[in-house]
């Protein structure tokens, strides 16, 4: 096991599954001890745990639902009474709905703002407060946000607001050595990409496929070691390509 994040403490959102579960294992796989967050598939929160613990990693899975200030202080407090300082902060959780503007409801977008930009907000704000000197902050937004597509309005608008938080959190955290940065994947194989849309994406991309939970990870990995120190407040696509 490469030990480049040995000594670290990394906290990842919503990576029971899909691309945080792969951010999740890929920095444990660097030597990064790892919060596992989960909002209520437990079960799943394990599998990744006993994952990186058969590897020779270490994890710990807390649950806490990113749309709630108070769940979101508590998982902070949790993870540095399991783990220590924490490091390494990946605010990946986030959630969909597709349909026209003119036919999405104050639930759908109380429901998609309240995760996606409020609690990348608060998260980002916790993150602020205790990441030690030197650490690393990723956010998780989108391709779509450079694109053009219909039904996308809530989704798209709550990340973009995630990437103007990450501008500014980058200038605030500077001086402390702490870089952030948004990482945008491109069409990734996981339960966002409905399956009628998955022969159109791959086609999009020079590689003919869709990106793989992987091939974001590494990127997020990357970005939270040494080599990536001298970036910060970028928005980095991993797409495959697509534009």
């Amino acid at each position: 096991m490469s030990q480049s994040l040995h000594g670290k403490t990394a906290l990842v959102t919503g990576s029971s599954r899909g691309i945080g579960r792969a951010i999740a294992e890929g920095l444990a796989a660097k030597g990064a001890a790892v919060v596992v967050n989960y909002v209520g598939n437990r079960k799943a929160a394990d599998e990744v745990v006993a994952a990186i613990a058969s590897k020779g990693g270490k994890a710990v899975a807390i649950q806490a639902d990113m749309s709630s200030v108070s769940d979101i202080r508590r998982l902070f407090d949790e993870a540095e009474s399991e783990l220590g300082g924490i490091d390494i902060v990946v605010a990946n959780v986030g959630v969909a709905v597709i349909k026209p503007l003119t036919e999405a409801t104050e639930a759908d977008f109380d429901h998609v703002f309240g995760i996606n930009a409020k609690g990348t907000f608060f998260t980002l704000q916790e993150a602020a407060r205790r990441v030690r000197d030197g650490g690393r902050i990723i956010t998780i937004s989108t391709g779509g946000t450079k694109m053009f597509f219909t039904q996308t309005a809530l989704y798209l608008g709550s990340k973009g607001a995630v990437e103007q938080f990450v501008r500014v959190l980058s200038r605030e955290l500077g001086p402390r050595g702490i870089t952030v940065n948004a990482l945008s994947p491109g069409f990734t194989d996981t339960d966002l990409l409905p399956e009628r849309d998955r022969a159109v994406a791959a086609g999009m991309s020079p590689f003919g496929r869709i990106g793989a939970p992987r091939d974001v990870a590494d990127v997020a990995v990357f970005l939270a070691g040494d080599e990536a120190r001298w970036l910060t407040g970028e928005n980095i696509q991993a797409g495959g390509g697509v534009a």
